[in-house]
């Protein structure tokens, strides 16, 4: 069962908005097609980026009875809204309080529109189905997937910018040091673990310098990766005036505390060069490989942080055991004890993004060389794919966000 279309126009009254379809349609049907049981030709106008149905149109009754194989004229005027966007129009045989024929696979006429102002523009008239339709629309939205995270972080790059010297400032506003506990909390923390795995309970192979060098270097990557995931979980209700203000935008938060950890890091490595400086006198030329190790860390903390984000919205305790697990994570990365005493579990080692990012950073630091290529490329996979589907967890859950603070 099915229609033809046959030379299908559509005219548009740019300045009135309304649209004007003119065709021939063929019922290749078994059915005749009768007005009185309700059939007709109609119209539904959606939204071409949500899919939501905006207009259920009028419809058009044949004048007589249409036997298959035969043909009927049929004009159909629709009006556009006046909002901003892309619209699509399905012009289609339906029966009343019965079906919608395009929803049972048959072809309808798929006329596409954009407005702009007061501006509406004819964007391209074609025969379709459901199905082709479908497969357009998931192409599209793979392409968004990776498109869009990166068009938001862009859009909104000023309102990052402020947000973040907001966090960075205003987190020990009234304290002695200021920001400078931005510096200095970290140094404290690096100072404790190197105290008790450095002198207390220290590798007879290694010196207190070496071993310095050698746990710093560890500590650069995992700072910023744990601050931005500890914190996120409780973004969403530490915002929640922000939230629910229709238009800021709730995607930028997670962001934020990505790039207060990466603006700590860079400090962090300013110190470490000047260790290196103190105790080899010379920082070694690899270090030009960290944008390769950087790009893939902040994608992946990105994208963890927009999960745990959105999750802590809805799961309260989420801050409490991300801590825990957090913790957990650390000793099974060898931040603070050599590589060597894990080598019975070196086949989970190497599925471990941090370890990946620990080792390349020793490797530009410390051994000055490049990071291994074959784990680096898999890392960068991983870090795009969490990148994506962090952000398409955030997006699709934070609709609810309002409701649930």
């Amino acid at each position: 069962m099915s229609a033809a279309y046959i030379d299908p126009r559509v005219t548009l009254d740019s300045s009135a908005r309304i649209a004007h379809a003119e065709f021939t349609i063929r019922n290749r049907s078994s059915e005749t097609w009768r007005a009185a049981e309700g059939f007709g030709i109609g119209y539904h106008l959606f939204d071409a980026d949500t899919g939501t149905l905006i207009v259920d149109g009028a419809r058009l009754r044949p004048e007589r009875d249409v036997p298959p194989g035969e043909t009927m004229r049929a004009a159909v005027d629709f009006e556009l809204p006046p909002e901003k966007g892309r619209y699509q129009v399905l012009v289609s045989p339906m029966r009343e309080d019965v079906c919608w024929y395009y929803d049972r696979g048959w072809p309808f006429l798929l006329v596409e529109f954009s407005t702009e102002g007061e501006i509406a523009r004819l964007e391209r008239v074609r025969v379709a189905t459901r199905e082709t339709l479908r497969r357009q629309r998931e192409l599209r939205a793979i392409g968004r997937a990776f498109t869009y995270p990166v068009l938001s972080l862009w859009r909104n790059r000023g309102l990052i910018r402020v947000m973040v010297r907001r966090d960075v400032l205003g987190r020990y506003r009234g304290s002695f040091a200021g920001a400078f506990w931005t510096i200095i909390n970290p140094l404290l923390l690096m100072l404790t673990y190197f105290f008790v795995f450095g002198v207390v309970i220290r590798d007879p192979r290694m010196s207190r310098s070496e071993f310095a060098l050698y746990f710093l270097a560890g500590m650069l990557p995992w700072l910023p990766f744990s601050e931005a995931a500890g914190r996120s979980p409780g973004v969403i209700l530490e915002h929640r005036n922000f939230v629910k203000k229709l238009v800021f935008a709730v995607e930028t938060l997670p962001v934020n505390l990505v790039v207060s950890g990466l603006v700590t890091e860079l400090f962090a490595i300013a110190i470490f060069c000047g260790f290196l400086l103190g105790i080899r006198h010379h920082v070694p030329l690899a270090v030009a490989w960290l944008p390769v190790l950087l790009i893939p860390q902040v994608l992946f903390t990105l994208g963890v942080s927009w999960f745990l984000a959105a999750l802590g919205a809805f799961v309260r305790d989420l801050g409490q055991m991300i801590g825990f697990l957090l913790t957990i994570w650390f000793f099974m990365t060898p931040i603070c004890y050599p590589e060597q005493q894990l080598r019975s579990t070196a086949p989970v080692l190497m599925n471990n993004p941090m370890y990946v990012l620990v080792r390349g950073y020793r490797a530009i630091f410390l051994e000055n060389r490049a990071p291994e290529f074959g784990p680096l490329w898999k890392f960068w996979l991983l870090a795009v794919v969490v990148f994506v589907l962090g952000h398409a967890w955030f997006y699709k859950l934070r609709k609810s966000f309002a409701d649930m603070i």
